[in-house]
């Protein structure tokens, strides 16, 4: 007998290290329900550890038959003693209890490789679950044992007079029943206890204490008396919100009087400058309809808010009440939840900006001491501080944007991102003449053609500046006509300045006369200079010059320049210069005949005016004679 007995004792050994090992072996890590439930070889395995832990159950009855034999004979020897046989029995029974407690190990092993992943039915006679089932019993699954039972209890729900003293625990040889008189509502297998990692009596009171709550509370939320309460609440309520809708009525009326009696006060209309966008009516007419629109939006608010309260007060509409109310706190909370989350990169959000705003500050400053000439940088034009501020400034903005965007609410989420290639597309593709002349507008700020109020030739157009941006330059001409050119035209023509080197070196103005070679040039040089000298926005100093520019055919080329500083002048100054040297080659009796100047003298005074002739002048006769045969014809 002992060699029976240590030789069961290593067979048991030896299978509880088998089971462990190929439960580990089997147990695979979880895996999402999707993959879970097309994974068969899992369900292989499933299915072969609940066939293991039917036969361990199998053995654990057979041995508890033996043990309750065995315990049997030994109570029977104590009457008759007998010490060989009591030895010999006693170590078949220890034998058995190690046999036995091996095999709860290895059930237990079982069990919790089946925890993960097997799937418990929920005892839920009204959506409320009490517990689950996991195993199965005799020729039930265990779905069927949780519709079962469920079942039951909802037909003890509808006994009037149930006590729930009535629902006693019943151990059995292999079980512990719950039982209500004659009739078992759930068997507590020892399955079930090692499944929870209790003992069966201790999980049978926890299931029975379940049931009793569940029966308790369903037969207190329908008995009469709570329905009499219910519909007396329902009464309550109703009034409540009859009088709230007829008093809420009540008081936009009297606003609406008030607004009505105020018409000649409170509302006067709206005026942009000498037009009257919105007058007193229409303003009117606008307030009442939004105090119109603000009544229903409370009245509708208070029937969204009844209405929950209504539904809750019966058990049955509870899960309405619960859906209206999710309507509205359910995006209040989500709300709420994602502004408490997004607090730190608001944070650091205002921290960016600030920092960034007195970096601009400081530039700011140092553009203004630029500007102003306090400060000089070489090389550095003092017209050059308010574009390259705004340059500076745009690229302080785009790097603070960039430090800024990811921690912009949803700036990871593909529709953001989306949202912005396409605005980055749109601004790319729908700008690009813009651009052009962005780039230009830069280009002529640093090169310095012009500045406000020259007097320019930009192309054929000769004007005033007015204005010169990014994108355009506007030009008031002598005419004063206002014309904008793009700045890309700009680049892409000459620019003359006339004004530019006015201030210091002079402007020259110069025109051209041409007179006969019967003229000696040296009066014809002193007539010009004449002329020159006596307009008043002509300097002395440097003094005006001449240049015979060409020798013709009948005539020489003389050129006047003459020095100004009055450039945005030259068409008045250009006029009187022609003016003088009229007159002064009219007084010096010089007529200008050329180019190109023909004249038949019939004594009439065409060319010189008779004050500048002498009093005793006459003026020669027009004679026509017919030549004689000898003589050729003119």
């Amino acid at each position: 007998m002992p060699h029976c007995y240590a030789y069961r004792l290593l067979l048991s050994l030896f299978l509880l290290l088998s089971a462990t090992g190929a439960t580990r072996a089997q147990a695979p890590a979880p895996k999402p329900a999707a993959a879970t439930a097309k994974d068969s070889a899992r369900t292989q395995v499933l299915s072969n550890d609940l066939t293991r832990l039917r036969r361990l159950d199998s053995l654990r009855r057979q041995n508890t038959t033996q043990l309750a034999q065995l315990q049997q004979e030994l109570q029977g020897l104590k009457n008759v003693p007998n010490r060989g046989r009591e030895r010999e029995l006693q170590a078949q029974l220890n034998s058995l209890r190690v046999v036995d407690s091996l095999r709860q190990v290895r059930a237990r092993a079982y069990i919790d490789s089946l925890k993960q992943f097997a799937k418990g039915f929920a005892v839920a006679p009204h959506g409320d679950t009490l517990f689950f089932v996991y195993t199965r019993f005799g020729p039930f699954r265990p779905q069927e044992r949780a519709v079962r039972t469920a079942s039951k209890i909802r037909e003890l729900e509808k006994q009037a007079f149930f006590r729930p003293d009535s629902l006693t625990l019943v151990p059995s040889e292999q079980t512990v029943d719950l039982m209500y008189g004659e009739r078992v509502l759930q068997s507590v297998s020892e399955n079930d206890a090692l499944w929870e990692n209790v003992s069966k009596d201790s999980l049978a009171r926890e299931h029975r204490r379940q049931i009793i709550r569940a029966i308790t509370a369903y037969q207190d939320a329908n008995s009469w008396q709570t329905y009499l309460r219910e519909a007396g609440l329902t009464v309550l309520v109703l009034l409540v919100f009859y009088f709230l809708i007829k008093y809420v009525n009540v008081l936009f009326g009297w606003l609406r009087g008030k607004l009505l009696a105020q018409k000649g006060t409170w509302f006067r209309g709206l005026k942009l400058g000498t037009y009257e966008f919105f007058n007193e009516d229409r303003q009117l007419s606008t307030v009442l309809l939004l105090l119109k629109v603000l009544q229903w939006v409370v009245i509708l608010l208070a029937i969204y808010l009844v209405l929950p309260i209504v539904f809750s007060i019966f058990p049955g509409t509870q899960g309405i009440a619960d859906t209206l109310v999710g309507f509205v706190l359910n995006p209040v909370r989500k709300i709420l939840r994602s502004l408490w989350n997004y607090l730190p990169n608001l944070f650091t959000i205002i921290v960016i900006v600030a920092v960034f705003r007195y970096v601009l500050k400081l530039i700011y400053s140092v553009k203004e001491e630029v500007r102003q000439g306090n400060l000089t940088i070489e090389g550095f034009y003092p017209d050059w501080a308010n574009p390259t501020y705004q340059i500076v400034r745009v690229l302080v903005f785009s790097f603070a944007l960039v430090v800024i965007f990811p921690y912009l609410p949803g700036s990871d989420s593909p529709v953001f991102q989306g949202v912005s290639v396409f605005l980055g597309f749109l601004l790319t593709f729908g700008s690009a003449g813009s651009l052009s002349n962005i780039v230009a507008g830069l280009v002529l700020t640093y090169m310095r053609a012009y500045k406000i109020g020259d007097r320019v030739k930009i192309g054929d157009v000769t004007g005033d500046i007015l204005e010169k941006t990014l994108l355009v330059t506007r030009i008031r001409t002598i005419k004063n006509e206002e014309i904008t050119i793009p700045n890309s035209s700009v680049m892409s023509s000459y620019t003359t300045n006339y004004s530019s080197a006015a201030p210091t070196m002079g402007l020259i103005l110069h025109t051209t006369i041409t007179i006969g070679y019967d003229v000696p040039w040296k009066q014809v040089h002193a007539l010009m200079l004449a002329a020159a000298a006596a307009v008043d926005d002509i300097l002395p100093d440097p003094a005006p010059f001449i240049l015979q520019t060409s020798l013709d055919d009948y005539y020489v080329s003389y050129q006047l320049n003459a020095y100004t500083r009055a450039a945005g002048a030259q068409a008045g100054i250009y006029s009187r210069i022609h003016q003088n040297i009229q007159d002064q080659f009219n007084a010096a009796g010089v007529e200008i005949m050329s180019p190109h100047y023909r004249a038949v003298r019939d004594g009439h005074h065409t060319t010189i005016p008779a004050s500048y002739l002498p009093p005793d002048y006459e003026a020669p006769g027009f004679r026509a004679e017919k030549p004689t045969a000898n003589e050729p014809s003119a």
